[in-house]
C-alpha cells in the first residue's frame, strides 16, 4: 500500500479538493521551477515564452497564449533576441505583424526545459503515465475554456 492509496477521507467537495490541488501542484511546481529558471539567468516571462514557442508564432497569439499583455510580450522577446534564443520576422501572410521563431540555441534550451519540466511534474505530482495523460486533458479542457471566456484585466501580467 502506498501514501496515495492511504489518503484521508474526502472533506470537501469534489470541486474544492480539485482546486485545493491545482494550486499545491501549482505552488511546488512554482518552487522548483523557479530554481531551475534562476539557474539559466532567464527570468520567467523569458522561459515561459520559451516553452510557448514550440513552433513559429505571431505575437499578438502569444500574448493570448501567455495570458500577458502585448508590452510584456514585446519586451521578453527583445531579450530573448539578444540572448540569442529567438529571431523576429514579419509574418508572410500578413506583414504588420511580427513572427517569432527560436535560434537552434533556443530550440536546444526549450527541449531541456520540457524534459525537465516533464520530469519535475511526475516527481512533484505523484502521477503516472495514464494519470498524467488524463491531468492534461482536463487541464486543456480548463484552459481553453479560460482563453474562449477571457481572464479579468486584473489577473493579467
Amino acid at each position: 500500500m502506498t501514501d496515495r492509496d492511504s489518503l484521508p477521507p474526502k472533506t470537501f467537495p469534489p470541486e474544492i479538493e480539485a482546486m485545493m490541488g491545482v494550486y499545491a501542484l501549482y505552488w511546488k511546481l512554482e518552487e522548483v521551477i523557479a530554481a531551475e529558471v534562476a539557474e539559466t539567468g532567464l527570468s520567467r516571462p523569458e522561459a515561459h515564452m520559451l516553452i510557448k514557442l514550440g513552433t513559429p508564432m505571431r505575437m499578438g497569439v502569444l500574448a493570448r497564449e501567455m495570458l500577458a499583455l502585448p508590452s510584456t510580450i514585446t519586451a521578453t522577446a527583445d531579450s530573448l533576441e539578444r540572448a540569442g534564443y529567438l529571431t523576429r520576422s514579419r509574418d508572410p501572410d500578413d506583414r504588420r505583424a511580427w513572427l517569432l521563431e527560436l535560434t537552434p540555441e533556443g530550440r536546444a534550451l526549450r527541449a531541456e526545459f520540457v524534459a525537465d519540466a516533464g520530469a519535475l511534474f511526475h516527481e512533484v505530482s505523484g502521477l503516472d503515465a495514464c494519470e498524467t495523460e488524463e491531468f492534461a486533458r482536463l487541464a486543456r479542457k480548463i484552459r481553453l475554456t479560460i482563453l474562449e471566456t477571457g481572464l479579468s484585466e486584473g489577473f493579467k501580467t
